[in-house]
């Protein structure tokens, strides 16, 4: 009997979700008709905390930001919930990374409509691309961690504030002037970083990471990705025993100083490879914002972050 009960919910359940999803595409439907109410702020999404901070620096106290993805989750394995997908439902705008970081996001929008709705603020960058090893296979694929270089970030300003200022043309002044301000300090942040790595000597501007992560970054500041311990630009793919010895071999060959991992990512087979080629182990974040307040509590703070911390390692 219990156990009839239990596939009697489930079936429920499972008969609901559509229903659910149906509700939330009406909404989506009638929020997109609707102007925004003089006074009111808009009401946006976004997918990740750097997203969501840059957005916040345009927008101002014009905006109110949620953002989807809970601090220190990878983007790369991210489910969202019926509540997420009543979020995206509520918001006149959803801002995302693009460039397919987003897995989840296009099957979502597609079960809940309103696709027209979502902003990759990546768009116009130019992506590097090259085989993904990851996939085991000859595919070429654009690398997604575009916000590792703040020149990038700068395009994604100017993305944020051309649909903020659409879809609330009253206040396009405010969003473009709070757009130029902030592209200054993200200007002297990239002057910041190049000042910081001269320190640097060329033969030791080299980075193990544990995914490829910052290939835009090395390719602006004059470092290299000579290795990663998990294959490709996602966290979820699976080194064989064939990578580690590679990548460990990488490492005393170069003399590599350091192996840059994810803050609170699993550090277990980093910790292996660190311990069987004596290099150290630097942690670092790569794709969430720490809590407010925190070492990397903003973008340009996670970019500063990082940066001390790499150079620190690498002298």
């Amino acid at each position: 009997m219990r156990n009839a009960n239990l596939l009697l919910n489930l079936i429920r359940i499972t008969l609901s979700i559509p229903i659910l999803f149906g509700m939330l595409a009406g909404l989506v439907s009638c929020q997109q008709s609707s102007p925004v109410p003089d006074g009111n702020k808009l009401n946006i999404v976004a997918t990740t905390s750097l997203v969501g901070d840059v957005v916040s620096q345009v927008g101002g106290d014009k905006i109110s930001v949620d953002v989807l993805l809970p601090l220190g989750t990878d983007p790369h394995s991210f489910s969202p919930t019926p509540q997420d997908a009543a979020a995206i439902a509520d918001a006149q705008i959803m801002f995302a990374n693009g460039v397919g970081l987003e897995a989840f996001l296009k099957p979502l929008m597609d079960n809940i409509g309103g696709s027209s709705k979502v902003v990759e603020v990546s768009d116009g960058i130019k992506y590097l691309t090259m085989v993904d090893e990851g996939l085991k296979s000859t595919q070429q694929v654009d690398d997604p961690h575009t916000w590792m270089d703040p020149n990038n970030v700068i395009i994604w300003v100017d993305n944020i504030v051309r649909a903020l200022s659409k879809q609330d043309p009253n206040n396009a002044a405010y969003y473009h002037e709070n757009g130029q301000a902030y592209q200054a300090k993200l200007r002297e942040l990239d002057a910041w970083i190049r000042s910081e790595s001269s320190v640097i000597l060329e033969q030791d501007r080299k980075l193990v990471t544990d995914h490829r992560v910052f290939g835009y970054f090395s390719n602006e500041y004059g470092f290299s990705q000579v290795g990663t311990i998990i294959p490709g630009f996602s966290s979820l793919a699976e080194p064989s025993a064939k990578d580690i010895a590679q990548i460990e071999d990488t490492i005393r060959s170069l003399g590599v100083k350091a192996i840059f991992i994810n803050v609170g990512g699993n550090a277990n087979l980093a910790q292996r490879i660190s311990e069987d080629t004596g290099t150290r182990l630097v942690p670092l974040y790569m794709h969430s914002l720490s809590d407010v307040g925190g070492v990397a509590g903003n973008y340009i703070d996670f970019i500063r972050y990082d940066v001390t911390s790499m150079i620190n390692a690498l002298k």
